[in-house]
């Protein structure tokens, strides 16, 4: 099977861009290698004609990107995130270079979609938006002017993306099924949900507990029928929170 196929299933994600322009110049890049999904959460101004200009010729990407209003929409069904962000992130994920990053990438393309995620020009990725992806990618660059534009860092990754095709282990599917961004994102809410109930996590004072555990199964890379059985657990402790059984007297 021509393993080109799994450039089909990586989305290019930006998150809030600000500069119509950078829209289309970032389709330009993926298509002069071969991808061909993009998503953009909250725009600020598309479709535009500046957009259409930077294409130049890759107007098929642009007509057929999909506007989503929040990162949790773009990343539906999603198997891994990569954040690509520069800053060095306090209880980071998992930190890939661009190469690694891209293979751990199409490792996981053999069964549902995964995204590559830039945040806007100015600010990047915010810190909430770090932590719904699985890794973190940083493009090594001049440590005094390591600001990439937009459309050169999705170039970058989409060229490493295509340059680990060769070296890929396999095209066949895992046996195990991976969660996707849609599982864990119910986990984390059920799990945020029995820890205040139990008494575990004060709300007023919530710390980084979910940022912490967010982390954690991240860099555990949790399988479907894992997920069920981890809420399995916390259905069944929530009924106890609910119904404590009376001791005999």
């Amino acid at each position: 099977m021509n393993p080109l196929y799994l450039l089909d299933k990586v989305r290019v994600v930006l998150s809030h861009p600000s500069h119509p322009g950078n829209i289309g110049a970032t389709a330009r890049a993926m298509k002069t290698m071969g991808l061909s999904s993009l998503y953009l959460v909250n725009p600020r101004i598309f479709p535009d004609k500046d957009a259409e200009a930077r294409a130049a010729g890759a107007w098929d990407i642009l007509n057929d990107a999909k506007v989503c209003a929040n990162l949790d929409e773009a990343l539906n069904g999603t198997v891994l995130a990569a954040a690509i962000t520069a800053r060095p992130r306090d209880l980071s994920h998992e930190v890939f270079d661009a190469r690694r990053g891209a293979h751990e990438l199409l490792d996981h393309a053999c069964q549902h979609p995964v995204a590559l995620v830039f945040g806007t020009e100015m600010s990047g990725l915010t810190t909430m938006e770090v932590s719904k992806c699985q890794i973190v990618v940083h493009i090594p660059a001049n440590p005094e002017y390591s600001s990439l534009n937009l459309a050169s860092a999705v170039q970058i990754m989409a060229y490493e993306l295509r340059m680990v095709l060769p070296e890929l282990r396999s095209l066949s599917p895992v046996a195990n099924i991976a969660a996707d961004f849609n599982d864990m994102e119910l986990l984390y809410r059920h799990l945020e949900r029995v820890a205040i109930s139990s008494g575990f996590l004060d709300p007023r004072e919530p710390k980084r507990f979910m940022q912490r555990m967010r982390r954690l199964f991240a860099r555990a890379r949790l399988e479907k029928e894992e997920v069920n059985l981890l809420r399995g657990m916390l259905s069944a402790l929530e009924k106890g929170i609910q119904s404590p059984q009376q001791t005999p007297e």
